[in-house]
């Protein structure tokens, strides 16, 4: 027989004293979420220059952390986290993978020492609710007896095929969940998916255009398609269930800023909220992609304004607008707002538009 569990249980603490866990995510710009290794003095240095100019910083313990500095990453993070003041921008980390020798010691180590400053822990390689329950009640012991207040949020990288077919469950696992990003790299080794590159496009998967009866040997344009659509487009929908957020993840070849960006765009159009950046070059492109442009904020507005109660329809430059119209138009308007928030450029921008 299946387990049961009252539904007033679900935001209950998990363990003595440990804080509420939240009914609500809430909405915080996250255009790009910046990875740094700890570990690396050099590039530790550089982040109280960064705090401000990046909507999230992340403190990475797992991959591309050599296992010898395993410890010095989680003891930089530790003193990096304590010294800055992070201001509007976001504090996360990613922790090792479940079945590693270091994630508990991760645990352990950052909750109690820098907990009341780590906003989400992403979790990698996760496979199913099992995991997150799992990181869920640890994280309720550990901020029960550091005597948190507020509790560290979730958030899973869906890397295993498994992980992908259990993804409505992954979302729905706990109320910690913040959202879910997309793990290229180790997703296309575990499906056997003949790429070798760290998201992006492949000029092999394509479609061909048909050939021309007449001339069958005649040039026939192709197309390439997007390798990750159908599991950006599921990760999509599973997080607005569940009222959480999606993120397009790394985007390996630093160097082609322009693919980078057409990748990063498609993520945003299908309803991501963010991406990863692995270089400073890619932050400038998340926060200029995932951030609507004056024109669209200018359209949002005026759909806004001439729906009036936001019932029947308005016919505005030939296009018919109605309350689907305006319910795309709110979201637009909404993530605005937000970003003006945080970003004096941005607001100066939305603020300067004049609706006719």
């Amino acid at each position: 027989m299946p387990s049961t569990k009252s539904a007033k249980d679900f935001f209950r603490p998990l363990a003595v004293g440990a804080p509420t866990p939240p009914t609500e995510i809430p909405a915080r710009p996250s255009r790009a979420i910046h990875f740094f290794d700890p570990s690396n003095e050099k590039m530790a240095a550089k982040i109280p220059q960064m705090v401000g100019t990046v909507d999230v910083l992340l403190g990475n313990l797992e991959d591309a952390v050599k296992a010898d500095n395993k410890e010095a990453a989680r003891e930089g993070l530790v003193k990096i986290a304590s010294e800055t003041d992070f201001g509007p921008t976001q504090l996360w980390t990613r922790i090792n993978s479940l079945d590693s020798p270091w994630v508990l010691d991760d645990l352990t180590r950052l909750v109690p020492a820098i907990g009341h400053k780590l906003d989400v822990i992403m979790v990698p390689k996760v496979q199913g609710a099992e995991d997150i329950h799992y990181v869920d009640r640890l994280l309720a012991q550990l901020e029960a007896k550091a005597g948190l207040e507020k509790p560290i949020l979730v958030h899973a990288i869906l890397e295993t095929a498994r992980g992908v077919a259990n993804v409505e469950e992954i979302c729905g696992a706990s109320p910690r969940m913040q959202g879910l990003s997309l793990g290229p790299a180790d997703l296309a080794a575990d499906r056997r998916m003949k790429t070798t590159r760290v998201g992006g496009g492949h000029p092999g998967y394509l479609v061909r255009q048909d050939p021309v009866h007449e001339q069958p040997d005649a040039h026939r344009a192709i197309f390439q398609q997007d390798l990750w659509h159908y599991t950006i487009a599921r990760m999509v929908d599973a997080c607005a269930t569940h009222g959480i957020y999606p993120y397009y993840g790394p985007f390996g070849d630093i160097a082609d800023v322009v693919a980078c960006e057409d990748q990063f765009r498609n993520a945003f159009l299908l309803g991501c909220v963010g991406t990863w950046s692995l270089h400073p070059k890619q932050i400038a492109i998340a926060n200029k992609v995932f951030s609507p442009s004056v024109e669209d904020i200018k359209h949002a507005r005026r759909v806004v304004a001439a729906m009036g109660d936001g019932t029947g329809a308005v016919m505005l430059d030939g296009k018919m607008e109605d309350d689907a119209s305006l319910k795309q138009c709110l979201v637009m308007v909404e993530l605005a707002e937000q970003l003006a928030a945080i970003d004096p450029e941005l607001k100066k921008q939305y603020d300067a538009i004049e609706v006719d």
